[in-house]
This record gives structure tokens, C-alpha cells and sequence, in this order.
């Protein structure tokens, strides 16, 4: 990586992590009925290689706060069967970061009094989300796995931008290449907020009017 790369991906997981626990968390509505995700590479029969696990270098970096926000979601995570510390670490920030968009996505719809979001956004925005910060978890550890490699689908023009949905839209823009010094779309006027009904008052007198 190169000088600042670091500090730059320290930074979006902090502001993740904020974002998470200042807006989401307090209006996350209950969870659905457990349900378990796929198996991940280190738990898939027949294993055929083990990738570095979760409960070393996941645990022992910054990431590990993508894995403590995700754990908030409870089983909307979609978490390995096995999930434990011998799961595959780039397999848990893909599960991870999907399972926090598919969240984020929801929540906003709800809290800014919009229909639920249909299911082909949700599914882009889980597999963005999945995609974009596992492409730069990978880049950072040398840790491949098949789920580096799952890519976006044709649906990314389903993502939300920032000016529909600040805190999603956001999220999916800051991990689009985080590293390519290509500018930083950052929401500033959402520094300003301190809960999602402020951020909902925003975007009403931003509305056109009739």
C-alpha cells in the first residue's frame, strides 16, 4: 500500500463505525428469525485451502470494528454456520459489509417514512457494499479468497446516491476505490446531525417543491 493508504482505510472504518453507532443502531427495527448464511472457505467441504482466519487477522486490525458493528445486526448478519474465530477473515468482511448495507439501506427507507426497499436494490447494495470493501481489505492483507473475487452485478444502477439516501449512498461512494486519491465523497453537512430524524428534516427542505 502506499504512504496514507492506511490512514485512509483507518479513517472510513471509523466513520463507518460512527455512522453505525450515532443513526442506525438506535433505529434498527428487530431482527428477523435466525437464519444462518453460506459456509465460509474455511468451513466449506471439502476445504481446499485454509485462509487466514478471523480470530487472527481479522481480530488483530482495524477491521475488527466492521466485524463488532456487523455483530449488532444479530442474524441479520447471515453469519457462517460455523461462525467462530477459525472462519475466514475476508469471507466475514464480505458477509460483514453486506450485512451492514442491507441494514443501512433499510433503516433509512424506514426512518426517512419511505416504502421498504425492494429486493434487486437490496441485493445490489449487499453485494457493493460486500465487493467494494473486500476488494480493499484484500489489497491491505494480501488475503484472497472466492469472495474477493465475487464482483458487482448489472444492478449497481439500483445503488442509492448520497442525495437520496446520505448515509447508504455515502457508504457505497466512499468504498467505490478509496485509495485511488480520486476525491472523497463525503457527505460534510451530516457532520451537523445527531440523529436520523435530523438528517430526515435535511432532506425534506431539500425536496422540490410542488
Amino acid at each position: 500500500m502506499k504512504p496514507g493508504d492506511e490512514v485512509t482505510v483507518h479513517q472510513l472504518l471509523g466513520r463507518l463505525s460512527y455512522f453505525h453507532a450515532l443513526f442506525i443502531e438506535p433505529a434498527l427495527a428487530p431482527a428477523p428469525a435466525a437464519t444462518s448464511g453460506e459456509a465460509c472457505c474455511n468451513h466449506r467441504t471439502p476445504v481446499r485451502a485454509v485462509r487466514p482466519d478471523a480470530g487472527g487477522l481479522l481480530a488483530h486490525s482495524a477491521w475488527a470494528v466492521l466485524d463488532e458493528v456487523a455483530a449488532t445486526l444479530g442474524t441479520r448478519a447471515g453469519r457462517c454456520p460455523s461462525h467462530g474465530p477459525a472462519c475466514c477473515a475476508t469471507c466475514r468482511v464480505a458477509g460483514s459489509a453486506a450485512a451492514v448495507a442491507d441494514a443501512w439501506l433499510a433503516t433509512e427507507h424506514r426512518a426517512y417514512q419511505r416504502p421498504e426497499p425492494n429486493a434487486p436494490m437490496r441485493q445490489a447494495c449487499r453485494e457493493a457494499a460486500a465487493a467494494r470493501l473486500t476488494r480493499v481489505f484484500v489489497h491491505q492483507h494480501h488475503a484472497p479468497c472466492p469472495a474477493a473475487h465475487a464482483g458487482e452485478t448489472a444492478g449497481s444502477w439500483l445503488l442509492p446516491s448520497a442525495d437520496e439516501l446520505p448515509l447508504t449512498g455515502e457508504l457505497l461512494a466512499l468504498w467505490r476505490d478509496p485509495l485511488a486519491g480520486s476525491g472523497s465523497p463525503v457527505v460534510s453537512w451530516l457532520n451537523h446531525c445527531t440523529d436520523s430524524d435530523d438528517i430526515r428534516r435535511v432532506l425534506d427542505t431539500r425536496r422540490p417543491t410542488p
